[in-house]
């Protein structure tokens, strides 16, 4: 069984929504051979943790009550049914993160996962990752930060994933690597990775004012509680530069040319949300109006993109043809087009749902699930070695390597465990060895 103890920083709608999968999963997982420990959970105000970080774990009416509580506003410090887990204040929870984190880094391994959409994560896991921790990221800001900050939390490429940073669950960085670890040189991505900047444009094109699209899409919960914080393209600029990043490029937020849908003196400190939304937002209209008519005019389509080719790395709006896969994009879903030697003339194309808490939450766990080789096996007291040869979809591969057969050294090759992970345990190993 691999045993992961994780610590959950941030328990927005994410952090909930990844709690209630673990919960949920349990059975699966089980059959799977993992167990996912959960030892602490911490908001902005508070961190609560298990009594022993080494032996116990929160228990799943513990997470159910988090999540509840959580749901409700509340700060985590307002839960008191935690038995004997413990309660700490915001102030203490950055020392006691890295206590953990040095008891448990090197040892049995821990996972950092940071569902915030805070700054303040950063220093902690730096530190986690010099403790040998693993990082698994939904919050785009660790990655964003300083090439200094993102050039510690990448140290270690095995021990970091953060697939959830860019599309939600849809599998973008892992693509990104594998074309770059194949040798393929990637040239130019150009994707929508703004669900909701996606719904604004794809609505404007069908003739609707802009100012009645943002009212529509703040009110489906499409946008953040002020729409400024979508509409400025700030997201998107992020999920850009992590994707720069990852093609090897050395630059910050401030190298990023970024168009934002409305003027400076319509900013947060200007002008207020209802300001904005009563006011502001209408005087947009006509421009916005122009633009879709002119691309209409051309044949093509307005879309909210990243473009990110050379030296080049912008984010606003494009025109684009109605035939790519950009220009066909409805509604709310994220599309990413990759162009490299092998993908020249026709691009990897990567669509679906990009944004929602369910979906974030589903590649955050899948993430810290695909980071299960770097810990240790852990064998149930009473159960044998041989007794833990399992088999199912993989039998006839766990034939082929002779895996009943390596009785002395069974436990030495990660490939072996790769092999029989996730089946059903046996009482009777030579029994099946001897059929079919």
């Amino acid at each position: 069984m691999k045993i992961i103890p994780l610590i959950l920083m941030g328990c927005g709608g994410v952090g909930r929504q990844l709690l209630q999968h673990i919960v949920s999963c349990r059975s699966l997982h089980a059959k799977q051979g993992v167990h996912l420990r959960v030892v602490g959970v911490s908001d902005s105000k508070s961190l609560i943790i298990a009594s022993d970080v080494k032996q116990k774990e929160l228990d799943d009416n513990i997470l159910a009550e988090v999540c509840r509580v959580k749901s409700d506003g509340s700060s985590l410090s307002k839960i008191t049914s935690l038995g004997e887990s413990q309660v700490f204040s915001n102030s203490e929870s950055r020392t006691k993160v890295l206590d953990i984190a040095s008891i448990l880094g090197k040892s049995t391994g821990l996972a950092l996962v940071d569902c915030s959409a805070s700054s303040e994560t950063i220093g902690v896991l730096k530190e986690g990752v010099n403790l040998g921790c693993c990082v698994v990221l939904a919050n785009k800001k660790p990655l964003t930060s300083t090439l200094e900050d993102y050039d510690k939390l990448v140290s270690h490429p095995r021990r970091i994933r953060h697939e959830s940073t860019v599309g939600a669950g849809l599998p973008v960085i892992s693509s990104i690597n594998r074309i770059i670890s194949s040798g393929d040189p990637i040239h130019r991505i150009v994707g929508s990775l703004s669900g909701t900047l996606g719904y604004v444009m794809s609505e404007v094109e069908d003739g609707k004012p802009l100012s009645q699209v943002v009212k529509s899409a703040k009110s489906l919960g499409y946008t953040e509680p002020d729409p400024r914080d979508d509409l400025s393209g700030m997201d998107v600029a992020r999920k850009a530069l992590i994707l720069a990043r990852l093609l090897g490029k050395r630059i910050d937020l401030g190298s990023i040319k970024i168009e934002s849908l409305y003027p400076e003196e319509m900013g947060p400190n200007k002008m207020s949300v209802e300001d904005f939304l009563n006011g502001g937002v209408v005087k947009l209209d006509n421009n916005i109006e122009e633009r879709v008519k002119k691309a209409s005019l051309n044949g093509n389509v307005l879309r909210y993109v990243c473009v990110i080719e050379g030296a080049r790395c912008d984010v606003g709006i494009q025109e684009l043809p109605k035939n790519l896969a950009l220009g066909r994009l409805r509604g709310s879903d994220n599309v990413l087009e990759i162009y490299s030697r092998c993908y020249s003339e026709q691009p990897l194309v990567i669509q679906g749902a990009g944004a929602g808490n369910d979906t974030t939450a589903a590649g955050v766990l899948a993430d810290i699930l695909d980071i299960q080789d770097l810990f240790p096996w852990k064998k149930f007291e009473g159960v044998s070695q041989l007794e833990f040869a399992m088999y199912s979809t993989y039998k006839n591969a766990a034939k082929r390597l002779k895996v009943f057969e390596c009785q002395n050294n069974f436990w030495s090759g990660a490939s072996l465990l790769n092999v029989v992970r996730g089946c059903s345990m046996v009482n009777n190993v030579q029994s099946l060895h001897g059929s079919d």
